[in-house]
């Protein structure tokens, strides 16, 4: 009989309790709640860096593409609108450049310069246009300047002094910046056209 009634007492304590769930949810509901705000940091991490790739491909795309095509190729940014950027070929020589068509706020729009463009006769430029890129909402640039990439392989960029052709860039080189919140990603180009994301 002695038997029995241990046996039952071990059977009837066999489980978790009410107050054992209570406490592993209470736990559990611990360490989510100091495990969101390190995620969330971490997926703001990765959109800023993925942001920045994406800037600095376009970059060495730009590069490229002027000494392939033998052709002055911009790369302009917040145009027309914040967040946009777009490379673009200069239409007129880089001393003389349109001032309508290469310096226009419809230039980085689609419909006024498709791309691709509709023929690839040289007699009719742009020819070597890029699609407009969009950072996604929650990016922005900081810091940048329009730049220009010659056949050549060097960089210029737009100093604001209305002189052209714009002037290689010198020293260091400059950096465009995208910036989520207080975090920032830095591409630094040179006037030799060596692009480095940091």
């Amino acid at each position: 009989m002695a038997r029995n009634a241990c046996s039952r007492i071990a059977t009837a304590t066999d489980g978790f309790t009410l107050v054992d769930m209570l406490l592993v949810t209470a736990f559990m509901a611990i360490i989510m709640a100091t495990a969101v705000p390190t995620l969330r940091n971490v997926g703001d991490s990765i959109r800023l860096g993925a942001g920045a790739r994406e800037v600095e491909r376009e970059l060495q795309t730009a590069r490229l593409k002027a000494v392939t095509t033998n052709s002055v190729m911009r790369l302009r940014f917040n145009c027309p609108v914040a967040g946009q950027y777009r490379m673009v070929e200069l239409m007129a020589a880089p001393g003389a450049p349109l001032a309508g068509p290469d310096a226009a706020a419809d230039r980085c729009t689609d419909t006024a310069y498709p791309y691709p463009a509709a023929d690839l006769s040289p007699i009719t430029v742009p020819n070597h246009d890029g699609p407009v890129r969009r950072l996604h909402p929650d990016l922005s640039f900081g810091a940048f300047k329009t730049l220009e990439f010659w056949p050549d392989g060097t960089v210029r960029a737009d100093d604001g002094t209305g002189e052209r052709p714009w002037k290689p860039i010198a020293g260091a080189g400059t950096a465009i910046t995208v910036v989520k919140g207080a975090n920032v990603k830095t591409i630094t180009v040179n006037g030799l056209g060596k692009i480095t994301l940091q």
